[in-house]
C-alpha cells in the first residue's frame, strides 16, 4: 500500500504560513533531512508541497533532498487569490520548479477553486508541453470537478486528481471519493490526523501549544469531546500492535481515499510502513465511523469553502 500514500510536507516550512505558525513546533532541518532519508529507503516516493507551505521554504527544503533524484513522483500547488490575474499560475509553476530544482511537476494543483475554470486554462498549455504530468484541484465540491472534467475534456484532457479534507471528524466525503474513483481520478486526503489530534499524542490535559493555528482550530474543549473515538482508536492499536496514530490513516484507505500523511521524524516513516500491513475489518471501519459521528464535530479549515 504504500504506493497508495503521499508524504504532505505542510510542517516543514518556515516564517509566514509555517510550522511554528500553523503547528505551533519548529522542526530543524537535520531532522527532516533524516526523516526523508528513511521514508525514502522504506519505499515512501511519492511527495506533496505546495508554493505556500512556509511561502517557498517548503518547497526549497525539498528540492536540495531530490534534484538528483528521478524516483520521487512530486505534487505541488498554485494558490489563487481572490481576482484572477492573467499569467500568475504559470508563474507560480516556474517559482515552485526553481525552488524544486525541477523542469516539471508530476502533479500540480490548483489549491483553491478560485476562478478553477479560468485558471486551468492557463494550465492547459503547461500540460500540453509536459511541464505539468497531471493536474488537480483542491478544496472542490462535485460540482467544481464536473466543471473541471468539462473544460479539460473539451482539448482531449483529464483531471488527474482531487485533494480534499477528510477524516473521521470530516467524514462528509463519500459522494465526491466515489465520483472520482468511479472516473479514475485520484482522490487525496488531506488532514486526516486533523494536524494531530487524531494521532493519539494530545488530550484534553496535554493539548496543542497554545500560540498556534491548531490550537485555535482545536481547543481543548474539542478533545473532550473525543476521549472515546481516542479511546477506540488506541484499543485498536493494541490489537494489531501498531501505534495509534495509524488507525485514522487505515481508516481513511479503506473508505476508499489515498491518505496525506506529514512525516517530520524518522520514526513516524517507520511507524507509518508497519501499520500498512494491517487492513481494518469492514465492522471497525463502521464502528470507528459511528464513533467519531457520536462528536458532532465537523472538522473544517478557515481556509476552505463552506
Amino acid at each position: 500500500m504504500k504506493q497508495d500514500i503521499m508524504i504532505g510536507t505542510w510542517a516543514w516550512g518556515t516564517g509566514y504560513g509555517g510550522a511554528k505558525m500553523v503547528f505551533g513546533t519548529k522542526y530543524d532541518e537535520e531532522t527532516l533531512i533524516a526523516a526523508f532519508r528513511k521514508a525514502t529507503e522504506l519505499g515512501f516516493l511519492n511527495w506533496d508541497t505546495a508554493a505556500v507551505y512556509g511561502m517557498g521554504t517548503c518547497e526549497s527544503l525539498l528540492g536540495k533532498l531530490i534534484h538528483d533524484r528521478d524516483d520521487i513522483f512530486i505534487s505541488t500547488k498554485y494558490f489563487p487569490g481572490s481576482k484572477f490575474k492573467s499569467g500568475a499560475l504559470e508563474k507560480s509553476f516556474d517559482e515552485s520548479m526553481q525552488r524544486l530544482q525541477r523542469s516539471s511537476a508530476d502533479l500540480f494543483w490548483i489549491h483553491k477553486p478560485n476562478h478553477l475554470l479560468e485558471n486551468l486554462q492557463e494550465a492547459i498549455p503547461l500540460i500540453k508541453d509536459g511541464r505539468i504530468r497531471s493536474i488537480g484541484a483542491s478544496n472542490v465540491s462535485l460540482e467544481h470537478i464536473k466543471q473541471a472534467e468539462q473544460l479539460l475534456a473539451k482539448e482531449g484532457l483529464m483531471l488527474g486528481a482531487v485533494q480534499n479534507h477528510f477524516s473521521l471528524l470530516r467524514n462528509d466525503q463519500h459522494p465526491i471519493i466515489d465520483y472520482c474513483n468511479s472516473r479514475g481520478i485520484r482522490y487525496y486526503a488531506y488532514m486526516v490526523l486533523e494536524q494531530g489530534a487524531l494521532a493519539g499524542r494530545y488530550d484534553a490535559q496535554h493539548h496543542f501549544p497554545t500560540f498556534s493555528m491548531r490550537n485555535f482550530a482545536f481547543p481543548k474543549s474539542k478533545f473532550k469531546k473525543i476521549e472515546g473515538l481516542l479511546s477506540m482508536m488506541r484499543d485498536l492499536a493494541e490489537k494489531y500492535e501498531i501505534d495509534r496514530s495509524q488507525i485514522p490513516i487505515l481508516w481513511a484507505l479503506a473508505k476508499g481515499a489515498i491518505p496525506i500523511v506529514g512525516i517530520t521524524k524518522p520514526s513516524y516513516a517507520e511507524k507509518l510502513a508497519a501499520a500498512l500491513t494491517v487492513n481494518l475489518t469492514p465492522d471497525e471501519v463502521d464502528v470507528l465511523t459511528a464513533e467519531a459521528m457520536k462528536t458532532g464535530i465537523r472538522q473544517q479549515g478557515a481556509w476552505e469553502p463552506q
